[in-house]
């Protein structure tokens, strides 16, 4: 099944977009520019989506729900929010359709249904979000307000992309309020830390945290805090994002409270995001010319078994490896047993090795009887024959030490993919290299920034929280430098 997906090496992008249709992740609509999440790439979403839910609760979110529409005059009352998406938003400007009396059997827009006001199909929920906002805060005591919101937006993408860049696409977006300023910024942080807590230890993707620079700034934010992964194509990806607002939106609204002295403040707010583009990085830092490569942990099916039999065998096989199947669900393994009469052994084994299937168990009755099961993993591709009376714990023992090398292996890909230069050509050089994390000195001016990315497609990726001061002098202008910044070219 697999053996015609093209080489990572010989084309990336092909192998990307045939990897994800072919597995079964998603695939093009009929609506230009969206993509059909398909049952199996939505069992990962979902797994993703309860693990994060989980996350957000415990740090004392609750969820809630907002409209899809965005009244024009409220998306705009934010200046610099409404002029960064303006150039994506889609708009509604009729409420109804009629029969076309010109051509029989179709529909056009009818002139008299015009809208008073367009209506935004919402790119982002800070309008409507802090519209509402100002009925539910009054004082203090309704402080902080920590909102969650699982939803779609649309951003009209002319290049798209599956998992990587949709016209809608499905996210959650975080939403909170508060008394200081020292409240918001912890909390931006805060969700930070959870983004780079979940990419790491479920999607075994290391991350470098750190702060956006102006000109990547979200629009309407005073500071935009992120989690950048790299790719195996040297191409790094952000992950997260989670953005200090200060009291811009609650300005634009006016969301104000009476504080404990008695005086009428705006509260400070923050938001912060991850959408179904993580389903795009799962597959580019860990998969191979196979197929997918999933994180135990993310994985709808964690182990598949495969049974291996003669006519007239099957059922007696299945019930003899249903003590096996039950042992592991009862383990808390997700496991598919594919007794499927229509296939032979050797095209399950290429189905499950494209879908990525963790551990893979080949049982036939010879096995059973010598007290033997054929355990194959899907990171290594290494086989073993493992004794059937411990399988349970050998396997679930398996399935930790599968999620830590593929985390090994992706770090091992970063570290020896970043590269720390000095001067302007090491940095072209590196670029044109490998590519990969480039760690250079920057002036700090958004004006060698611009240039940088026009000469090179490079841009700054963040400037990392875990980077030292370090006194140094511009790649490019040679001007004084305090800390190095990560560069990359970037989807």
């Amino acid at each position: 099944m697999s053996k015609s997906l093209p080489k990572r090496s010989e084309d990336y992008s092909l192998w990307y977009n045939e990897l994800v249709k072919r597995a079964g992740l998603a695939e093009n609509s009929a609506v230009r520019g969206c993509m059909v999440i398909k049952p199996y790439g939505y069992a990962i979403w979902e797994k993703m989506q309860r693990t994060l839910d989980d996350m957000f609760k415990r740090t004392g979110h609750q969820n809630a729900y907002f409209p899809l529409f965005v009244p024009k005059s409220l998306f705009e009352a934010e200046e610099k929010n409404a002029e960064g998406f303006a150039k994506e938003c889609a708009v509604v400007t009729h409420y109804r359709l009629q029969t076309d009396p010109d051509n029989p059997g179709k529909l056009r827009v009818d002139p008299n249904a015009k809208l008073e006001e367009e209506l935004i199909v919402r790119p982002t929920s800070e309008a409507i979000i802090w519209s509402t906002y100002k009925g539910w805060i009054q004082s203090y005591r309704d402080l902080p307000l920590l909102i969650n919101q699982w939803a779609n937006v649309v951003r009209w993408e002319m290049r798209t992309r599956l998992f990587l860049r949709t016209a809608e696409f499905l996210w959650q977006e975080g939403h909170t309020a508060h008394a200081t300023a020292e409240e918001a910024v912890a909390e931006t942080r805060q969700m930070l830390e959870v983004y780079a807590q979940f990419a790491e230890e479920w999607m075994a993707l290391p991350v470098v945290k750190g702060v956006k620079t102006e000109n990547e700034r979200f629009a309407g934010a005073e500071d935009t805090y992120c989690i950048e992964g790299l790719m195996q194509d040297g191409k790094a990806l952000q992950a997260g994002t989670s953005h200090f607002l200060g009291q811009n939106f609650a300005k634009a609204f006016d969301v104000q409270f009476q504080s404990k002295e008695g005086g009428l403040e705006y509260v400070w707010g923050t938001s912060w995001g991850v959408s179904t583009r993580l389903m795009g990085a799962l597959v580019m830092a860990h998969s191979d010319d196979e197929g997918l490569v999933l994180p135990p942990k993310l994985a709808p099916i964690q182990v598949v078994i495969v049974p291996i039999y003669k006519t007239g065998q099957l059922d007696e096989l299945l019930e003899r490896i249903r003590p096996m199947q039950m042992g592991l669900i009862e383990r808390g393994i997700s496991v598919k047993v594919d007794d499927r009469d229509t296939e032979r052994p050797g095209y399950k084994f290429a189905e499950w090795e494209l879908k990525g299937v963790p551990v893979r168990l080949a049982v036939g009755m010879r096995d059973l009887d010598a007290g033997t099961v054929e355990v194959a993993r899907r990171d290594t591709k290494e086989k073993m024959n493992l004794p059937l009376a411990d399988i349970v714990n050998s396997v679930a023992a398996l399935l930790d030490d599968i999620q830590v090398n593929i985390y090994r292996k992706a770090h091992q890909f970063r570290e020896t993919h970043t590269t720390r230069v000095d001067t302007y050509e090491q940095f072209k050089q590196a670029l044109e290299g490998e590519g990969g994390f480039v760690v250079a000195h920057w002036d700090g001016t958004s004006e060698t920034e611009e240039r940088i990315k026009e000469e090179t497609k490079a841009t700054i990726r963040c400037i990392a929280l875990n980077e030292p001061d370090e006194d140094g002098t511009c790649i490019l202008t040679g001007k004084p430098s305090k800390r190095r910044v990560y560069f990359a070219r970037a989807y």
